[in-house]
């Protein structure tokens, strides 16, 4: 194997450390003892004792939270179904239907959304819409990984479990669920990710009321950005990164032979 060039390596230093570089910013500005962040003044666990009283923001983690699991619940129910379907019945119609939501525009999709739920369905939003919303867009991130994993997979094992006498339903459980066990994992988890920080989608489907954590961090940045908005950045971000840690080491073993 051909070792990489200096120039390559080094490119590839200037690439993360502009990716990751204001990340630790953010991270290290959280223990600042300061209530401006527009110098390191001292550490302090101060921010995170006021992030943990304060009621307003928990109730927004709180909400956040609910909405990515129930989204991701239903997103992973409905997105493997999906897969399975155009994995089986091969119609071009179908992906068309699942994955045209990933290529939309988020912003167009906020608000077809939000006209489809105030004109045609008259319903009122709140979290219930905000569930909707992002089922609605995360469905394809799943129905792109199981089908993904189908691929991978040979057809003969399925045939030769109908040859043995399995029902459809005996087939599914026994031998097809187990195999895609992976591949839904991984989906439900980046659905999750996805969900808890979506802010285009959800400022455009959110009601009055209920506070959400992209939209209360987005209200006081408005104001200041203090050391307290650091806090909750950092432990939503170790939070995210956990997730695609745990997606991605899934979704790996999706390339290994399942017959193993």
């Amino acid at each position: 194997m051909r070792r990489s060039s200096p120039l390559l390596r080094l490119i590839a230093m200037l690439v993360y450390a502009f990716l990751y570089i204001p990340l630790c910013i953010v991270v290290v500005f959280s223990f600042n003892d300061s209530k401006l962040n527009a110098e390191w003044v001292g550490f302090t666990l101060y921010w995170y004792q006021t992030l943990w009283n304060d009621h307003e923001m928990l109730l927004a983690v709180r909400n956040s939270l609910f909405i990515a699991c129930c989204a991701s619940l239903s997103a992973t129910i409905l997105g493997t179904m999906a897969g399975l379907a155009i994995h089986r019945y091969r119609l071009k119609v179908l992906p068309i239907l699942a994955f045209t939501p990933l290529a939309m525009p988020e912003i167009l999709l906020g608000v077809s959304l939000l006209l489809f739920y105030l004109q045609v369905l008259n319903l009122t939003l709140g979290l219930i819409s905000i569930i909707l919303a992002h089922t609605t867009f995360c469905i394809g991130f799943v129905a792109i990984i199981v089908r993904a994993r189908l691929q991978g997979m040979d057809e003969s094992i399925f045939e030769a479990a109908r040859d043995l006498g399995a029902t459809p339903w005996q087939a599914f459980y026994h031998v097809t669920l187990p195999l895609i066990k992976p591949a839904i994992i991984a989906g439900a988890l980046m659905s999750f990710t996805l969900s808890i920080d979506d802010f285009v989608i959800t400022f455009f489907t959110k009601g009055i009321g209920e506070p959400i954590l992209p939209i209360q961090i987005y209200t006081m940045i408005k104001v200041a950005v203090t050391p307290e908005i650091n806090a909750i950045s950092t432990l939503l971000m170790l939070l995210t990164l956990t997730l695609i840690t745990l997606a991605n080491r899934f979704g790996s073993s999706m390339l290994r032979d399942p017959s193993h």
